[in-house]
């Protein structure tokens, strides 16, 4: 019997790129998606993650500590946060859960870019992670996950945004609107949707975004609903 695998392939099979990005064909390049979700949109913009408003980010690198609301019950869960430092390199630490709170302590947070909940023992209430009274990032219960439609592009990267989805819960009208800020600017639309259902769109010339970008989805709704959104993006180096 013959063995086929992706390396013996036939020129003629096609095979998806974002396999080969994911299988590490290419060197240079890897993918990211972010998605989110934000069960209480409102009338007003809001940002498409956990929380329900427009998402604050640190002002400078900082520790986090990281809290379930269950306290001491939640001890022993191991949670990962994938974030960048204060160069925008990107930074990765694991915190087990002890006590009313536990304290980063490999590095400081300028971005958190995701967080989840890494092994067998599930959490039984929402995570927080936090500093000084603001929090930077949620795991929601049940999903063990951030739900964050949101993106910092590291340093020495450049992300090619290719594909972007918004959907919602209710039949309401729902605006949602793109957005990107460069280092030191201010957040700029980059394309308004409005929808009463579902969108999405794959892009033939994919917008670029440079180092230290921060990229976010946020939506705003005739009657509150719940809205989910998601961003899938191809880094390379630069």
């Amino acid at each position: 019997m013959s063995t086929h695998n992706f390396d013996n392939l036939s020129s003629t099979v096609r095979v998806p790129y974002g396999l080969l990005i994911q299988r590490g064909n290419f060197p240079t390049v890897n993918g990211w998606e972010a998605s989110g979700y934000n069960p209480d949109v409102g009338t007003n913009f809001e940002t498409v993650y956990d929380g329900s408003n427009i998402y604050t980010y640190p002002a400078g690198a900082v520790a986090m500590t990281v809290t379930s609301a269950a306290g001491a019950t939640d001890n022993g869960v191991e949670v990962i946060i994938i974030g960048l430092d204060a160069n925008y390199d990107v930074l990765i630490e694991s915190v087990t859960l002890a006590g009313l709170g536990t304290a980063t302590t490999n590095g400081e947070f300028l971005r958190i870019n995701r967080a989840y909940v890494n092994n067998g023992q599930e959490s039984t209430a929402n995570i927080t992670i936090a500093n000084g009274g603001t929090t930077y990032a949620i795991i929601t219960l049940p999903y063990m996950t951030t739900q964050m439609a949101i993106y910092t592009v590291p340093r020495n990267k450049k992300a090619y945004l290719v594909y972007a989805s918004v959907s919602l819960e209710k039949s309401k009208e729902v605006i949602a609107k793109f957005m990107s800020r460069k280092p030191g600017g201010i957040f700029v639309t980059g394309g308004i949707v409005g929808t009463t259902g579902s969108y999405s769109r794959e892009w033939v010339i994919p917008p670029v975004f440079g180092e230290k970008t921060d990229v976010e989805i946020r939506a705003k709704a005739g009657a509150t609903t719940s809205i989910s959104a998601s961003m899938q993006f191809i880094l390379e180096d630069d």
